[in-house]
């Protein structure tokens, strides 16, 4: 995937949302379910936030809470960190990298469509040079 790739052209559009007064019981069911490991939280429909994984056992279980006893928005991360859907590969990895995140969620016209992860760049990125260094030989 050349660093010149759109994001809306390789993100996931798998964006799960989940409530800000769900438990964070909730949101794992929800990750679980849906194969990811962050949800976006929203409030009347509008996003405030993530959860992650990392959200989860840090701001949750390390301290020993009960995920069925604390709300998303008490351990949600915010503001999101956005990217229009027009930029590209190259500029997500730079602001993912300058932000220090693993994620950014991907908007068109004032609407999360999408997410692009280091993950997924890193994957797209070595199937490229896979296919590259076999169409050398």
């Amino acid at each position: 995937m050349p660093l010149s790739t759109k994001v809306s052209q390789v993100m996931d559009s798998n964006i799960p949302l989940v409530d800000a007064g769900a438990t964070v019981a909730d949101a794992l069911k929800t990750m679980v379910q849906r194969e990811v490991w962050s949800v976006v939280i929203t409030k009347k429909g509008l996003p405030l936030g993530v959860v992650t994984d990392h959200d989860i056992l840090r701001k949750c279980i390390n301290k020993g809470f009960s995920p069925s006893q604390v709300k998303v928005e008490e351990i949600m991360s915010s503001p999101l960190i956005l990217i229009d859907a027009d930029a590209t590969v190259g500029e997500a990895m730079s602001k993912m990298v300058e932000k220090d995140i693993r994620r950014l969620y991907i908007v068109e016209k004032g609407k999360i469509v999408g997410r692009i992860t280091e993950k997924s760049v890193l994957r797209n990125t070595l199937s490229v040079m896979l296919s590259l260094s076999s169409g050398a030989l």
